[in-house]
Formats: C-alpha cells, structure tokens, sequence
C-alpha cells in the first residue's frame, strides 16, 4: 500500500523540484496533493488523510512552524520534513520541537531528501506494527512537559533532575490509561534523546537503542530502562567536556546561539563546561572581543530585531521568544541596544 504525501510550499516551482527529486514508486509513497500554504494544507489533510507533510517554512496566511503546532496536535501520528531556504536555528529549533523527521536547507539534496522519505516510512510502519494506542491532546500535553524537562536538565548536567522527573513520570504511567500508552511514550522519549544528543554533541555516533519486551512489560520496566539511557548518554556529555585537552570556544559560542532564549549566565556556562568563570570571561572576551553577558545580549538583540521587522508576531510575544519574562525590561534593553522603542522600529518598517 502506498503512503500518502503532501506538498506544501508557496511556490510552485519548489513543489515541482520536489517532485522531481524524489524516489515515490521505489520508497512506497504518493504524491496526493499541493498546498501554498498552512491554511490550505490543514484543509487537504482533513481531505487526504496523508501520512506524511513536505513543508517550507516561510509562507503567506499560516507558515510552516504555525502548520507544525497544527499538524502536532490534531494529526500527531503524520510524520514530517521540513524544507527550507533559511538556515535559521530558530526553525531548526521549531522542527525539532514539533517531531519533524528532518530539516532540509535548499538546494536540496537528493539523497537527503530520499532518506528522510524512507525514514518517514520506516517510521510509519513501526509505529503501526506496535498497535500503540493514540494519545489525546491532554496526554501529549503532559508529555510535552516531561520532555521539556528532560531537555532543561539535560542541558545543566543535572542528574538528580531527570531522576525526579523519571520518577514522576512512573506514577502517572502506573495507572490503567498510562500502561496503556506504554509504547508510546517510549518511543517519544527515544526521540527526544537522540535529539538532545544530536544538539549536545553534533558529529557524534549514537548507539542504536533496541526497544525489548521487556521495557513495555511495566510502568517501572519502561521508566528505569528510559532513564538508564539518559543517564549514559549525559555521562558520555561530561566525559566529552570535562576530560578534554583544551577549551573549545567556538563549542560554547555555538551552545549560546542555540540557547540565547534561555536563562543562561556566564555562571551557568562555566558550569556546564567545566572551567571557571574567571577564565571563561577572560579568554571568551580575548577571542571575540565582546563579554558573555553582552554577547548573550546582542544574540537576543538581533533575532528580536528580526522578528519585529518581520511583523509576524505581537511584541509581547517577541519578548517571550528572545528569552525575556518582563516586557518593560525588553523594552528598556531594546531601546538601550538599538537607540529606539521595538514599536517604533516597526512602525518605521511599515513605511
């Protein structure tokens, strides 16, 4: 049986390079419709009922990361790719928040393109052959909350935290409805990890996990099983950091552009990269010429800048999304670094 697959993309010229690029009657899939946007694309899936979405980012009425949320939580089991013109972190960082199998920059690459079709495949086929029972939107939610905890904790090196959360997660797995969500939610966290990896440790071979048995036989079989490989795979972070010969600023540069909307200090840098602040101030200054502290600043600076230019979003939620709670505090850092108001600078831009 062939799976069904949806392009969305505002420009026909892409959905026809698209097209043409990929493998369909050798990997199993079929082209069922055209969308140029996330409104339309919404409406031919209720219509199709495809199995996997090909989308661009950037598009008119609803883009890409508004049909990802959309798509994630009314038709969670639709796998994903995301093809893009922009090699922007903060879409890489959508796709991965929303489960896509893969973010493509164009030109596109054929044999990159063909891989995350099969692995979509793959995926599909896996996940019908265990018979997992559907999540709600409640329970997705909920996970949603593990997981962002997980990667939180993750990312400080902090192991007492995912141990609390893996604990609170047994409980609720321990009634009727959780046990019976058992494989899917190991298949989520499987996921969640190999991305925390991917982001922490770029280049690095992962280990193939094997789900057995064994770990869907219980609440407490899963959990312990789960939390054992989160466990291996942040004893293998540390190792890489601690034990190394020297230094790699440019790994701390990319980590802060990665997480520049989070709460981050140089406190927090110094921790988790196992060096002293004092000498992470000093040589990070040395090398590029600005202090971490400014340095964070300037990366929420710019993307903010980015974002009111773009008028996509209300400014209060262009200061959630640069890493700031307290709106009048991004205004006053914003006016201080640009020299005028975020509602000022885009009402000159609408000009």
């Amino acid at each position: 049986m062939m799976l069904k697959v949806l392009l969305v993309d505002d420009e026909h010229w892409n959905r026809d390079m698209i097209r043409s690029l990929g493998e369909w009657d050798h990997i199993g899939l079929q082209i069922v419709g055209e969308a140029g946007d996330g409104i339309e694309a919404v409406r031919l899936t209720e219509a199709l009922e495809p199995e996997i979405v090909i989308t661009d980012m950037r598009m008119p009425a609803a883009d890409g990361v508004e049909l990802l949320r959309i798509l994630k939580e009314r038709f969670p089991e639709i796998r994903t790719i995301v093809i893009s013109g922009y090699d922007d972190f903060n879409y890489a960082k959508h796709a991965l928040k929303y489960r896509s199998v893969d973010y493509l920059l164009k030109p596109i690459d054929p044999q990159e393109l063909n891989a995350a079709l099969q692995k979509c495949k793959t995926e599909l086929q896996d996940s019908q052959k265990s018979r997992l029972e559907p999540f709600d939107l409640e329970c997705s939610q909920r996970l949603s909350g593990y997981k962002q905890s997980l990667r939180s904790y993750f990312h400080e090196l902090n192991r007492e935290g995912i141990t609390v959360v893996f604990g609170q997660l047994q409980q609720e797995l321990q009634t009727d409805s959780g046990h019976r969500k058992l494989g899917r939610v190991v298949q989520e966290l499987l996921l969640h990890l190999k991305e925390l990896v991917a982001a922490a440790m770029p280049g690095a071979e992962q280990q193939e996990i094997r789900v057995t048995p064994h770990t869907l036989s219980s609440a407490e079989a899963a959990v312990h099983d789960m939390q054992q490989y989160y466990m291996q795979a942040l004893d293998a972070l540390i190792q890489q950091r601690k034990f190394k010969n020297k230094l790699n600023l440019e790994e701390i540069r990319q980590y802060m552009e990665q997480h520049f909307t989070e709460p981050i200090t140089l406190e927090f840098l110094a921790k988790v990269f196992f060096v002293s602040k004092e000498y992470l101030s000093k040589v990070f200054k040395q090398e590029y010429g600005v202090n971490v502290t400014d340095y964070i600043v300037q990366l929420r600076m710019e993307k903010a800048r980015e974002w009111i230019v773009q008028e996509q979003h209300p400014i209060k939620t262009v200061c959630e999304m640069a890493g700031y709670e307290d709106v009048s505090y991004f205004y006053r850092v914003f006016k201080k670094y640009f020299g005028i108001a975020p509602g000022e600078m885009r009402k000159q831009n609408e000009v």
